[in-house]
């Protein structure tokens, strides 16, 4: 058991790079943001691709956080440019990069199995134990990936992009050009998502162009399990970030505690959907438990 929470742990720590580029989509640009379904996969298989190639491990995955920018920026470039709805740029944006991925890789699997990685060196170290050399890896890149968007979101144009998602119309009284806000912050968001892409294929040893199906939901199940659990009532930018992340270890924990009950894997993807909707459904079921309480103590008193 000990070593499945150690795998789980380990792994989350690499998708809560993941979850914060959706947190700043989805909550700070108030932008649903399907991009992220390509950009995870673009990642992984610009990774890939380099390391196949001998590249150096690190130096490929600093490309693919590049790939993954310029996928945000497509993104923002067909909302602010040619007034395409959010929603409808960011599939537009995934459909194309799911051909580009398949021209990037050269076929729909890379396998990475006989290559060195980010975490290669640090395993030799630690005795063999790769899911410790993971978590140290992914420890410190989410730590430096936490300390840079607090740090860019505490920045002129960081609060730019907050007034942006805020309130456009206020935001363009105060003479922020909106469009290059919701532009930056949709390539800060897919470079992290990229970044996550092409940690996760080298810890699972291939790249595949399917990887990112689902990804999207992956990441709200996470943002929300950990604004429900850590940061419900809190106005702290610091604490939020932090709540995020551990709601991406927690999720991971979450599934593999389920699949080691004996849930059909098939079935991960219903379970997450529905885990989903019942903490979005929290506030509105809470509202209803407020209503009834005050409704039976009504009553009571008008007894």
């Amino acid at each position: 058991m000990g070593a499945i929470i150690l795998g789980a742990v380990s792994l989350g720590t690499l998708w809560a790079i993941m979850t914060l580029g959706v947190y700043i989509t989805y909550r700070i640009l108030d932008i649903a943001d399907l991009t992220v379904e390509g950009s995870i996969a673009t990642g992984a298989a610009v990774a890939a691709h380099f390391i196949e190639s001998g590249m150096n491990p690190w130096a490929a995955t600093g490309l693919a956080i590049i790939s993954g920018m310029l996928a945000g920026l497509a993104t923002g470039l067909l909302h602010t440019k040619l007034r395409i709805p959010p929603l409808l740029a960011g599939i537009l944006t995934m459909i194309a990069l799911y051909s580009i991925n398949l021209r990037i890789m050269g076929r729909s699997n890379v396998p990475l199995l006989q290559t060195d990685s980010v975490f290669t060196g640090l395993i030799n170290f630690v005795g063999g134990n790769k899911n410790v050399s993971i978590l140290i890896i992914g420890l410190l890149c989410c730590t430096a990936v936490s300390v840079f968007t607090y740090w860019f979101f505490g920045t002129e144009i960081g609060c730019g992009v907050r007034a942006t998602g805020s309130n456009q119309q206020m935001a363009r009284a105060q003479g922020i050009n909106t469009g290059n806000m919701i532009n930056i912050g949709l390539v800060i968001s897919n470079g992290l998502v990229a970044f996550s892409g092409a940690l996760i294929a080298q810890n699972q040893s291939f790249s595949d162009v399917q990887m990112g199906t689902g990804s999207i939901v992956i990441g709200l199940a996470s943002l929300i399990i950990g604004e429900v659990l850590f940061a419900m009532k809190t106005n702290s930018f610091k604490r939020v970030i932090f709540a995020v992340c551990l709601g991406a270890i927690l999720y991971r924990i979450i599934i593999a505690l389920v699949l080691k009950a004996g849930m059909n894997p098939n079935d991960l993807k219903l379970f997450t959907a529905i885990t989903v909707a019942i903490c979005l459904s929290l506030p509105v079921g809470r509202s209803y438990l407020m209503t009834i309480i005050k409704s039976v103590k009504g009553g009571r008193e008008n007894a």
